[in-house]
């Protein structure tokens, strides 16, 4: 099997989606050798945010000179970019053997894995052989039932913001979704906590007490920033001073969370000293985050799909453009929350740009126009993304910014128009 028959194997079995559960994984890792059990972890869970926290972690990680895995979704460009040891994609060569391997095992299981499934086998297969130190794992969706929770005890686990996302399947309230996350807290780790409701707090404190994991909380009232521009952030947080080249206030306390996780991990007996950590920090790259991908004149792209991250995209138009012209290139799945977000997101907005992103899920441009129309600000539609951002672009102006938000789907789509994958 090539890479080409490799991701079309995958591609074959999306139609079973997402169904929680660990029996499925846990039966194919057992066929695989349990390589999850020779592996030491940092699980993330969170509805928004814990791709940015994974990203950081597993800098700072590298640079104090562990060989470090990382497991994030979805994927921007490549569907390799799922799957990386310091930084670097799995190769395709890899892949392609990782999946003709595993295949005839998933093959014959009466109940198949699901494709999220199979790649988590693949990947922690992946790690074990290449003998990683320590692998960051972002939970996929949940926490408790995800098929990432087949791992034991990590060493440790963080909870980040938790809002109302995947509602049927997680629960209808901050409360229940943060019970399903919290699932990833087991006996023998610690818990980092992003500073949050007191109810999801409650929660969280509750299973930490009853499987006796220590627990940190982020404290962001600890964070002084000191420098903002569109270069980046410089900050301190209890005193120690750190800079990110992530913008947003909100990407702040993300790594304050990352900062209270090195604690945590420091007490563990890993070995990451400050500079390590500067370093870590200063160096992370996590694409589409509000990303700019042009300066002149500007343009954004940030992968927002709900509206918590609405609200950041919003607060930091408005903080980074505050005067300027500000045109949304639009696109998005139909099963979102897109009247939410783009309640959030017009408070920032000036004109919209609609397309459909490449998704059997997406809303086509026509409809999500005509949606967007009742807010009386100039709407157009664009038959595909390159044609979205010519005209984003153009509506814009010289003076203005534009700015790609909706969906992860559409925005490796938008970054390649600008010659970056």
């Amino acid at each position: 099997m090539d890479y080409r028959q490799a991701l079309e194997y995958i591609d074959g079995v999306s139609w079973l989606g997402s169904r929680p559960g660990l029996e499925r994984v846990t039966a194919l890792l057992e066929k695989l050798g349990n390589p999850q059990n020779k592996l030491k972890f940092v699980h993330i869970a969170g509805t928004n945010g814990k791709g940015s926290c994974a990203a950081m972690t597993a800098s700072v990680l590298r640079a104090a000179g562990y060989r470090t895995g990382l497991f994030t979704s979805p994927y921007l460009f490549r569907f390799n970019e799922r799957m990386q040891i310091n930084g670097e994609p799995i190769g395709d060569e890899a892949l392609a053997a990782l999946v003709t391997e595993i295949r005839p095992l998933a093959d014959a299981m009466e109940d198949h894995p699901t494709e999220f499934e199979l790649m988590t086998a693949a990947a922690l297969l992946w790690y074990q052989r290449e003998k990683c130190d320590v692998v960051v794992l972002e939970v996929g969706l949940g926490g408790r039932l995800d098929a990432t929770n087949v791992i034991g005890a990590p060493e440790a686990a963080v909870i980040m913001n938790i809002g109302l996302d995947h509602t049927a399947i997680l629960g209808d309230t901050v409360e229940k979704i943060a019970a399903e996350k919290a699932g990833i807290i087991k006996p023998g780790c610690d818990a980092v906590l992003y500073q949050q409701a007191a109810g999801v707090e409650a929660v969280v404190r509750e299973k930490c007490e009853a499987v006796g994991a220590r627990l940190r909380v982020a404290d962001f009232a600890q964070i002084v920033p000191e420098f903002d521009s569109l270069e980046g952030q410089v900050f301190t947080y209890r005193g120690e001073p750190c800079a990110i080249p992530l913008l947003g206030a909100h990407q702040l306390k993300n790594a304050a969370v990352v900062l209270e996780l090195v604690e945590i991990l420091r007490r563990k007996g890993w070995d990451l000293p400050r500079d390590a950590v500067e370093h870590g920090l200063y160096a992370v790259s996590w694409p589409a985050r509000f990303e700019l991908v042009r300066e002149e004149p500007p343009f954004v792209v940030d992968g927002g799909h709900n509206p918590q991250c609405a609200e950041t995209v919003a607060e930091s138009l408005k903080r980074y453009f505050p005067t300027q012209k500000r045109v949304l290139l639009c696109g998005v799945l139909a099963d979102k929350d897109y009247p939410a977000l783009f309640d959030v997101l017009d408070t920032a907005a000036d004109a919209y740009v609609c397309v459909t992103p490449a998704s059997e899920r997406a809303l086509p441009a026509e409809k999500l126009a005509e949606y967007l129309r009742r807010y009386g600000k100039p709407v157009s539609v664009c038959e595909d993304v390159p044609a979205g951002v010519e005209a984003a672009s153009a509506a814009a102006g010289e003076e203005g910014v534009a700015c790609a938000v909706g969906s992860l789907y559409m925005a490796g789509a938008v970054r390649a128009c600008f010659g970056l994958y």
